[in-house]
């Protein structure tokens, strides 16, 4: 791992890092990041590691709870260029929406694709993260994220025993990711934003029902924007399994 940059400001340092092909950010408390959890924020389709609420949500976990988090830029996003293949899936998405066609099964397959590739290299981050004596391999690690990074972290949940908690929001689903959802044990929260009419909710009750988890809880928010009160239940989520105060949490994006 390899730091490019680094900034601080209002008790927050940002440095943003690239391990090979992989760029992403972390986020640290200036005070000092020794023994607080780890967390993970998956962004969405189309988005990137510094998204404005990817990022909102990162600071507010900093500065409010103590917490590192970081963030990867999903292959072909960000200042990552897109191969021929991505192209010809975000060609196929425009021209679905051009002509009123559901988008959701072209994205859930898209999604998957770049699932299949993004676990590794969040896999290779974590070990690169876990190497940095500020982070360590004792801190817990919860993961984070909303719609293709739900699908990144459902993927490797089924298959990472570091993660002691997976928390996530809308999401476009197919039979494959309900398949990875049954070998998740983790303890899960579910959002659903239920007036999202680009997501099916049937499907996103099925996602939450397949998963093998002990603990895991499902709610479902009207409008389309996460409210304070759901931000809040996260943190307490967060809280519980990764060993904070109670008043701790994380806030997702």
């Amino acid at each position: 791992m390899q730091f490019t940059s680094e900034t601080s400001s209002n008790g927050v340092i940002e440095r943003r890092f690239t391990l090979g092909e992989i760029t992403g950010v972390l986020w640290t408390p200036a005070s000092g990041a020794a023994g607080a959890p780890l967390l993970l924020s998956g962004h969405s389709g189309g988005m990137h590691k510094k998204a404005p609420g990817l990022v909102a949500g990162a600071l507010h976990g900093v500065t409010a709870h103590g917490f590192t988090v970081a963030a990867i830029d999903a292959p072909g996003h960000g200042d990552r260029p897109r191969n021929v293949e991505d192209q010809r899936w975000v060609e196929a998405i425009h021209s679905a929406r051009t002509e009123g066609k559901p988008i959701a099964p072209i994205v859930a397959e898209y999604n998957m694709s770049l699932a299949e590739r993004a676990v590794p290299e969040w896999q290779a981050t974590l070990d690169a993260l876990q190497a940095l004596p500020e982070i360590g391999d004792e801190a817990p690690i919860g993961y984070g994220g909303m719609n293709l990074g739900v699908v990144t972290g459902v993927m490797w949940a089924a298959v990472e025993p570091r993660i002691a908690a997976l928390g996530f929001g809308g999401v476009f689903v197919n039979e494959a990711l309900i398949e990875a959802a049954r070998k998740v044990t983790t303890p899960v929260e579910c959002r659903i934003p239920w007036d999202e009419k680009e997501f099916d909710n049937a499907s996103g009750v099925a996602l939450f029902d397949a998963f093998a988890s002990k603990e895991k809880a499902l709610h479902a928010y009207t409008g389309r924007r996460t409210p304070e009160y759901e931000r809040d239940s996260s943190a307490r989520f967060f809280a519980h399994h990764l060993g904070r105060a109670a008043d701790a949490g994380f806030e997702l994006t």
